[in-house]
């Protein structure tokens, strides 16, 4: 595939954008090459500026559940755009979402919508802290909250480490009460616990910014357990997971009730938005009948709210995860018949999301995912890049999937993985 245009985009981005991306791992620095910059977008694919067309698994990074351009989204995101852009004011559009979430997630009685995902895990961070009036937080390893201080650090070693800041202009005060953990063992959290003067434990329930990596059993019941024992908050980081592992998200599928969680993505049907939500009685400490302070000039913005009401009304009504479980079904099985097959490869999948791992055994955590074969991964990448098939550009990142794909494009990348591997 010729990439003439996209390789002129990139050099004019680079002069007036920082590495020529708004979002790093665009870059491609993880997978060699350059960013193809796309011009539009239609169900299942992506076209670029060379006019190549791409089987898209990406998705937008979650949020095109439905597929890309939806004629119903797009009417009435336009309707609601011929009424104004903004307003800085209350509308009626974000009770209804926020309604539509309770409706479909019993346990979010109220919601406080912003206008990304790192809003919302900073919110929810911040309002377990004035709740409790608790100061420390655990995360896990390889669980990302967003790019906001206190939850960008490093993990230690074994057990529970105080966080180092993983970035320069991170100072280690804002992140010397951050915890971190190793995801899928519960030994590190119950000792931090009972050390005292925690907050919250925040956990993307199924992990999707190492890859899809599950949860073992128990784990996360073992995390409720702890937390109610100890008087501490959990949250659960859906912005991921959201209607994309299960139409309840981790409380259906594991049956774990969080005391917040955090939404993006699905929610917004593609526009920026993100939430935070649970018990009343928590989310009352928000201002402005709380403590708590929080504000945004474009948060609830309409339109961004009837795309995001559009979209879980079409995914309720079509049964759309249902759909997309048929499909993946259908990858599932092919992806266990090829790993039977091969060596060093493995795979995850649930609900509308998946990874190939380049490493024999499934992870289960951070460290094992670090194990896999970046090297080979890359080649992998550019190999179905060639092939038409546009996945995530790192072995950390998850794959997508939409109500558009269907079984023809799950053969496609199957036999392309094939090849691949047969080639090598």
């Amino acid at each position: 595939m010729e990439h003439v245009k996209s390789r002129q985009a990139f050099e004019e981005a680079r002069k007036s954008i920082p590495g020529g991306v708004d979002s790093p791992v665009r870059a491609f620095r993880a997978v060699g090459g350059e960013p193809v910059f796309i011009e539009s977008a239609k169900d299942q694919f992506v076209v670029d500026v060379d006019g190549n067309r791409y089987l898209d698994f990406i998705c937008t990074w979650g949020p095109a559940i439905l597929g890309h351009a939806d004629n119903e989204v797009l009417t009435a995101v336009k309707n609601r755009m011929d009424k104004g852009l903004s307003f800085g004011m209350p509308t009626t559009i974000e009770t209804r979402l926020a309604e539509k979430m309770h409706e479909m997630l019993p346990y979010v009685e109220k919601v406080r919508f912003v206008s990304s995902g790192t809003e919302a895990t900073m919110t929810a961070i911040r309002l377990a802290r004035g709740y409790t009036g608790k100061e420390k937080i655990i995360k896990f390893n390889g669980c990302y909250h967003g790019h906001h201080d206190s939850l960008l650090v490093k993990a230690g070693s074994g057990g529970a480490t105080l966080g180092i800041p993983d970035s320069p202009g991170v100072t280690p005060g804002t992140t010397k009460s951050t915890i971190v953990c190793e995801y899928n063992n519960s030994d590190g959290v119950r000792d931090a616990l009972e050390a005292g003067n925690v907050a919250a434990v925040i956990v993307e329930p199924v992990a999707g910014n190492m890859g899809v990596v599950k949860p073992k059993e128990g784990f996360l019941q073992t995390l409720r357990d702890l937390t109610e024992r100890h008087e501490v908050l959990l949250i659960f980081d859906e912005v991921m997971t959201g209607f994309r592992i299960h139409e309840q998200g981790a409380y259906g599928l594991y049956g774990v009730t969080p005391d917040l969680a955090t939404f993006g993505k699905v929610i917004g049907g593609g526009m920026p938005v993100g939430a935070i939500g649970g018990s009343g009685t928590i989310m009352d400490w928000l201002a402005p009948i709380g403590p708590v302070y929080q504000a945004g000039t474009l948060s609830g913005n309409p339109a961004a709210m009837e795309c995001g009401l559009k979209t879980l009304e079409i995914y309720e009504r079509d049964h759309v995860l249902e759909e997309i479980r048929r499909v993946s079904g259908h990858l599932a099985s092919g992806l266990a018949d090829i790993c039977g097959r091969q060596n060093n490869v493995s795979f995850s999948i649930q609900g509308a999301m998946f990874t190939v791992f380049f490493t024999g055994t499934t992870p289960s955590n951070f460290p094992e995912v670090a194990d896999c074969d970046m090297e080979r991964f890359r080649r992998f990448f550019q190999f179905m890049l060639n092939d038409g098939i546009l996945l995530p550009p790192s072995q950390y990142e998850a794959n997508f999937l939409s109500f558009k794909h269907t079984k023809k494009d799950i053969d496609h990348y199957l036999n392309a993985l094939e090849t691949f591997l047969g080639l090598e």
